[in-house]
């Protein structure tokens, strides 16, 4: 018997967000409206939309919320975005080996389908397992990743239980500019690119193309007997188009392409011992295309009332290969894998959303809107030639309003409710309040927030032959959180501490019902809504400029941030831990600037133990690593850089079995130039 350690069934979703903008008064109200896109791109740090789709000065947000801006990861080299994410407070993110392999994003003790995903405003959850796989995503050509906290499903709906990353692409400023980069390193690793962003008129544009190759590792850990080499081919572009128009109206369009080519291991049958064994997989592989498309046109109607209308479309295609051969690394034999399979999933996923918000004299704004979201998904089996399914379609209509408060710039609250209608299983209600009272004198924020979540059924747990159920109701969860924030005399940085709750209730996971699960080949298993679930922990996030301006020391900038994570599984037992969740969590970045032209980042991270499954075995042991990155601006026009992962070699897993890169070296070149027109 032969399993893989990829998904052989992914219908990927995609949707649209859409951002209403306000204003604190209806007189400013229209010029905010013109204002607000580029509050988006410039402001990035100080301004928040995702937490009420609305722009909002993050010292009125009431939600928890970080801020990463494309900046911070160009000057730390990030490569991809699944990398930074890593270092982000309240997140759990584990990788089945090196770029390209699956790896997926939790929040505050749920799961990746419960943590809600979008790219330009496109939701780009998978519509059969419903997570996100960030393999493929790269960092090139983002401006800023917001992610938000906690039940968000009043506003964003369905797979929002855990929170919301949201992802937007640069906007092309004032000055047109063009810039390329070349990058080589470990692993026969080759990274290159190039990009143009400018502003010319009323018209705005961002464009970027990307390449990366790179021999890899073995996607199994070498170290426990694995040989074979797993490499990847990522090819990625994205373009953002905007207009101005009369009477501050905005007309945009953003397009994102990803194409990812990976080769992965998995595990073998030991017909001994009756376990799966880890085992170098020949021929195992996929080719993963992606297309994004998202359109939106925003316009003031009067003084107190605005509109935004976005449309969007995205296609996947995704072709597995289950492999040829297989080695088993514990008895040392090699063969014919098992089952060997070859699949092909094609998928479209349509959505609109048609906003309004409107200004109740000056302390009061509300927000609704409409949204209708389509996702259709066909299977093939390629050895076979058969249809696995066949356009199975799932599609919603909902609503939403939201009311908020802004008393004197120090108490703040939002509230709000969301109903949706669901062509498979009927109807989710979901609520939402927050408050927050900020002490100026002192930059002192006390914050709070209790919210309802859902999470609708998959196609493959509405579908697919064998495991799926039709009778599925959705996911549900009730959640809350408080905090103190406290910035620092002098703008000398923030320090916050949070609290969270979340409870988690008909929770869909396979389970053994002969009386229910009756179709053919489920052997009596099949997709139930029997799971039930909780988590609560702490969170503490420090942001703190240390020193500025002195001798060989222009900037020091330090982060700390802390995660406590305790998760139940509460159907097997009071001290079963919900898998992949580890107690403790810590990151650390140090920021070194000793002189305009040259820094350096060193980033660290602690993990600490977790589990495979829900009964506590498969125990993974925790881990330090520490990663250190430094440029050199040569010229105006051109830098230098250097980045160095697993500076002390650790030995270690992220999950259980699976590789992780050795001590490693890369370095490049970028070159930026601002064109004379």
């Amino acid at each position: 018997m032969h399993c893989v350690c990829r998904d052989v069934v992914r219908v990927c979703a995609v949707g649209v967000f859409s951002a209403c903008l306000s204003a604190p008064t209806p007189s400013a109200f229209a010029q905010d409206i013109a204002m607000a896109d580029q509050q988006e791109t410039v402001d990035a740090p100080d301004v928040v939309i995702s937490a009420t789709k609305t722009p909002l000065s993050a010292k009125q947000v009431t939600s928890s919320v970080d801020v990463i801006t494309g900046e911070e990861m160009q000057q730390r080299k990030i490569r991809t975005v699944a990398e930074v994410l890593r270092w982000a407070p309240g997140l759990a993110l584990f990788q089945t080996g090196g770029l390209g392999t699956s790896v997926g994003v939790r929040m505050r003790g749920g799961t990746p389908q419960q943590t809600l995903v979008l790219i330009d405003g496109a939701i780009v959850n998978s519509a059969t397992d419903g997570s996100y796989d960030f393999a493929h995503l790269t960092s090139d050509n983002i401006e800023r990743i917001e992610i938000l906290r906690g039940s968000q499903s009043m506003l964003w709906g369905s797979d929002a239980m855990g929170g919301v990353i949201n992802i937007t692409t640069k906007r092309g400023r004032d000055q047109p500019n063009v810039s390329a980069f070349v990058e080589y390193g470990s692993f026969n690793t080759i990274r290159e690119g190039g990009s143009l962003a400018g502003k010319k008129g009323p018209i705005d544009f961002s464009g970027s193309i990307t390449r990366l190759d790179t021999a890899g590792f073995s996607a199994i850990n070498y170290r426990r007997g694995a040989a074979e080499r797993d490499g990847y081919h990522n090819w990625q572009g994205s373009v953002r188009l905007g207009a101005d128009l009369p009477k501050d109206g905005r007309l945009e369009f953003s397009f994102r392409w990803l194409e990812g080519i990976v080769h992965f291991d998995g595990f073998s049958f030991n017909s001994t011992t009756f376990a799966s064994d880890p085992a170098d997989v020949f021929g195992a592989g996929s080719k993963n295309t992606q297309y994004i498309y998202a359109g939106n046109y925003a316009q003031p109607i009067t003084p107190w009332w605005s509109q935004r209308l976005t449309l969007s479309r995205a296609t996947e295609n995704l072709v597995s290969n289950g492999g040829v051969v297989e080695r088993n690394l514990v008895t040392g034999s090699t063969g014919p894998i098992g089952f060997p399979f070859r699949s092909q999933i094609g998928t479209t996923s349509n959505r609109v959303e048609w906003q309004h918000n409107f200004q109740v004299g000056k302390p009061l704004s509300f927000t609704a809107g409409y949204q209708f979201r389509e996702q259709r998904g066909d299977n093939r089996d390629l050895l076979t030639n058969t249809t696995v399914f066949e356009n199975k379609s799932l599609s919603s209509h909902g609503g939403f309003g939201e009311a908020q408060l802004n008393l004197w710039d120090r108490v703040f609250g939002t509230a709000g409710i969301r109903q949706d209608e669901y062509n498979a299983f009927g109807s989710a209600t979901t609520y939402r309040v927050t408050g927050g009272y900020l002490h100026r004198e002192t930059g002192t924020k006390l914050r709070g927030s209790y919210a309802t979540g859902f999470r609708a059924p998959t196609i493959n747990e509405l579908f697919f032959p064998g495991f799926g159920n039709s009778n599925l109701q959705p996911e549900k969860s009730q959640a809350m959180d408080a905090a103190i924030e406290q910035t620092l005399p002098g703008d000398r940085g923030t320090i916050s501490v949070g609290y969270f709750w979340t409870r988690y209730r008909n929770l869909i996971v396979a389970a053994f019902d002969p009386a229910v699960c009756t179709e053919p080949g489920s052997f009596g298993f099949c997709a139930q809504n029997v799971g039930l679930a909780r988590a609560e922990g702490l969170e503490v996030n420090t942001k703190l400029k240390l020193y500025r301006d002195g001798p060989w020391v222009k900037n020091l900038d330090l982060q700390i941030h802390y995660t406590y994570a305790a998760t139940r599984d509460l159907v097997n037992g009071p001290d079963a831990r919900l898998p992949r969740w580890p107690l403790h969590q810590i990151s650390t970045v140090i920021s070194y600037q000793p002189i305009e032209s040259l820094r350096a980042n060193l980033e660290g991270r602690y993990v600490g133990e977790r589990f495979g499954n829900v009964g506590n075995s498969f125990a993974t042991s925790p881990f330090v690593v520490w990663n250190l990155s430094a440029s050199y601006d040569v010229t105006k026009f051109m830098q230098a850089y250097l980045r160095l992962d697993n500076i002390f070699n650790e030995k270690y897993e992220e999950i259980l079995f699976f590789g992780t890169p050795i001590r490693s070296i890369f370095g490049g070149v970028r070159i930026n130039y601002d064109l004379p027109i």
